[in-house]
């Protein structure tokens, strides 16, 4: 990281967006075609998993490489990131539980063990874990570091409950979906809003991955039969119409701003 540009703290604005509705679409969707996106490339697109892995991966680290340079939140570079991340993430427990044999169990429990030691650094280093005061490069490294977690965890976790406890596409789907609800109230009701945070982004992974399944497998193994390729376009489509629309308002304030 010695090539990227150093700068003072009051030259950074905060580098992720603000967590509102079309942030959780956006997640849940992005979520999905990294499920979606990485069966499509390894297996109809006839890639297969080693060099859909090494694409990702190279991709990835130019994404990333561009975030990090970057002084503010810009809503193409930051999605692109994170789009890139979940398909990685999928690709990480794929690696472990198909290619290495590693048990759904013990990959999602050595997730959770990972993603708590990230946080326990991140805190006795920076002292929050809060997504508004990501301004310092070092809370933005903590901050992918999780997010990258976050989403191999979760393909695991999902991966477990649908598969490994039979709660298939339609339930797990439900199941993850109502455990979002049930973060959403407890943060309405006052709960600690850094923490419900993190676990719903936790929890959209899964359910993400579940819908994802649900939507693309065939009928017979209880999905929807719309394949992976229909269901990462239309997916896509719908998070690249959210993300310029928040990169058009985002460039239009800007310009206000610099006109006063």
């Amino acid at each position: 990281m010695n090539n990227l540009p150093t700068v003072r703290a009051s030259d950074w604005l905060n580098k992720v967006p603000e967590v509102t509705l079309s942030f959780w679409i956006i997640k849940i969707m992005s979520t999905t075609v990294g499920e979606t996106g990485a069966d499509f490339l390894a297996v109809n697109a006839g890639f297969g998993q080693g060099l859909t892995r090494t694409v990702m991966g190279a991709l990835l680290a130019v994404a990333l490489f561009t975030q990090l340079r970057t002084r503010r939140y810009t809503p193409w570079i930051y999605w692109l990131t994170v789009v890139l991340v979940s398909v990685v993430g999928t690709q990480i427990t794929d690696l472990l539980t198909d290619g290495l044999g590693v048990s759904l169990y013990i990959s999602t429990s050595a997730f959770a063990v990972t993603l708590a030691v990230i946080f326990a650094v991140w805190y006795r280093v920076e002292r929050t874990l809060s997504i508004h005061d990501i301004v310092t490069q070092n809370r933005e490294l903590f901050y992918w570091s999780a997010i990258l977690c976050t989403f191999a965890l979760g393909t695991a976790a999902g991966d477990l409950a649908t598969e490994a406890l039979g709660l298939g596409f339609t339930w797990g789907a439900v199941a993850f979906g109502a455990l979002i609800g049930i973060t959403y109230a407890v943060w309405r009701m006052g709960g600690n809003a850094v923490l419900t945070f993190w676990i719903g982004y936790i929890l959209t992974r899964p359910f993400g991955a579940a819908l994802g399944d649900l939507l693309t497998q065939a009928k017979t193994y209880g999905g929807l039969g719309m394949g992976a390729m229909w269901t990462s376009t239309l997916f896509l489509s719908v998070i690249v119409i959210l993300v310029a629309v928040a990169q058009i308002g985002m460039s239009a304030g800007r310009s206000a701003q610099a006109a006063e």
